[in-house]
């Protein structure tokens, strides 16, 4: 067997751990299991491509290569390893960005050989269609973590025209690969790499903080597939392989994302959701009486139920209180309370993220049930302990045509006999809108930092 031969054959055992690993991350039972084989996957692709011939040459600059790796190496792993999950969907898009970068840099590099040997226009066409995309994600990415890392605010940044504008962006961007196609000129990819930076930008400014996740697994996509360009362009069947699943997988969670907040890709990209607080947290909260308790009540009421729904949302993963609510739900279960854990598609701030959660405090998988199969059981329910969540457990979504989460399937907690709200304040949830459920008189509101109220809950539990 040839070395080349034997090379191809270890690309094509990476492209097949890669599409066993989504297999994988389909569960968060197998999601461990899915990371390391790709990972091994990747370190195999790696390996092989030190021993790979192009053009009847070995790899050069091998030193400036394994330098970099081992850099790569010193960064990545003490920042994954040591990042609050609170913050992991940040990292996912600065790492995400960095794809992008790398993608389009691959790019800008393989422009100077495309023109110094006259290939194929549509070689010429792949490489700059990946600077176009790498440079939108890397951008793009940067914004992203710096609205989730709240280095710059949340809110959507809207100004007069800003679509039109951004359209502009985009044609010009169009206009000059074209231009590029016919002249060959390099001045113009430097012009083009600055629009694309500009329109990655412009693209992520009028996005809300609620809605950046649906962003990120877009730009996610959007990096896959310049890695996918790149993969053209070198020649490597594996690049072209990884990047398209990234690609595929991303536009497809896009979608599925989307769907779960019951609104269209279009409209959480172009519509600024959030720039309005049309309910603010201070004229209805006078006018309007809540019934309020204490940890000690929740207690009470918790320890004479026979069967309790958690539903957690993002004030959990704030105020890291995924080990005391497994905690409290051990706890019950002592008492022979029957306890799950309701789980919406996106509470948190990325798919997942609230299984990955409660994974990291030894939460059964078996106790955690998603949306649609929770909905099922909530009317046999005596409690729903409602843990930091509020968009997605809100009944203006299904109750109020007017209201913009409209039509978002939500979490029915106000099917359970008795509600338990635990709440740092009455302020709205990332929607900016009020929940109809703080109102409802089967609900009882606990205010203070989830963390403290169910250390609080816990004691009174065990001494009741």
């Amino acid at each position: 067997m040839s070395r080349e031969t034997l090379i191809d054959l270890l690309y094509l055992f990476s492209a097949t751990t890669f599409v066993l690993a989504l297999k994988g991350l389909g569960s968060p039972k197998r999601a461990r299991l899915g990371n390391m084989v790709a990972a091994f996957g990747m370190i195999v692709a790696v390996g092989a491509t030190f021993f790979k011939y192009v053009d009847g040459h070995a790899l050069h600059h091998v030193g400036l290569i394994a330098l970099a790796m081992v850099i790569g190496f010193i960064v990545a792993v003490p920042t994954a390893r040591y990042v609050q999950m609170t913050a992991m969907p940040q990292l996912v898009a600065i790492f995400n960005g960095v794809g992008g970068g790398a993608a389009s840099l691959v790019s800008i590099t393989e422009f100077v050989h495309v023109k110094a040997t006259h290939p194929a226009t549509y070689v010429a066409l792949e490489v700059l269609l990946g600077v176009l995309i790498g440079t939108v994600s890397f951008s793009g990415s940067a914004i992203a973590f710096a609205k989730l890392q709240e280095l710059m605010t949340g809110r959507p940044i809207t100004y007069p025209g800003q679509q039109i504008l951004n359209g502009v962006f985009g044609l010009g961007a169009l206009a000059l690969i074209v231009a590029i196609l016919i002249q060959g000129s390099t001045a113009l990819l430097w012009i083009l790499l600055i629009l694309a930076f500009v329109l990655g930008v412009a693209f992520v400014l009028p996005i809300g903080g609620a809605d950046v996740p649906v962003l990120i697994s877009l730009l996610n996509s959007f990096t896959g597939l310049a890695v996918a360009a790149s993969g053209f362009t070198l020649g490597s069947n594996l690049l072209i392989v990884a990047g398209t699943l990234v690609g595929a997988s991303g536009i497809l969670l896009t979608r599925l994302m989307s769907k779960a907040m019951g609104r269209s890709l279009a409209n959480v990209l172009f519509s600024a959701f959030g720039s309005v607080v049309s309910a603010g947290p201070g004229a209805g909260a006078e006018e309007r009486s809540v019934r309020s308790g204490s940890p000690e009540d929740v207690a009470v009421l918790l320890s004479f139920a026979s069967r309790v729904v958690l539903i957690p949302g993002y004030g959990l993963a704030v105020a890291q209180a995924q080990h005391v609510l497994r905690e409290l739900a051990e706890v019950l279960e002592g008492k022979g309370v029957e306890v799950f854990y309701a789980i919406h598609p996106v509470a948190g701030r990325m798919p997942g993220h609230m299984n990955v959660l409660l994974a990291e405090a030894n939460v059964p998988y078996e106790q955690l049930k998603e949306m649609d199969e929770a909905n099922l059981e909530l009317q046999t329910a005596d409690v729903a302990l409602v843990v930091g969540a509020n968009d997605t457990v809100n009944p203006a979504a299904k109750d109020d045509p007017s209201s913009p989460i409209y039509g978002m399937p939500i979490i029915n907690a106000d099917l359970a006999e008795n509600v338990l709200f635990l709440k740092r304040s009455m302020r709205p949830g990332f929607a900016g809108i009020e929940n109809e459920l703080l109102y409802n008189p089967k609900t009882t509101l606990v205010f203070g930092d989830a963390k403290d109220t169910l250390t609080k809950v816990v004691a009174a539990v065990k001494s009741a």
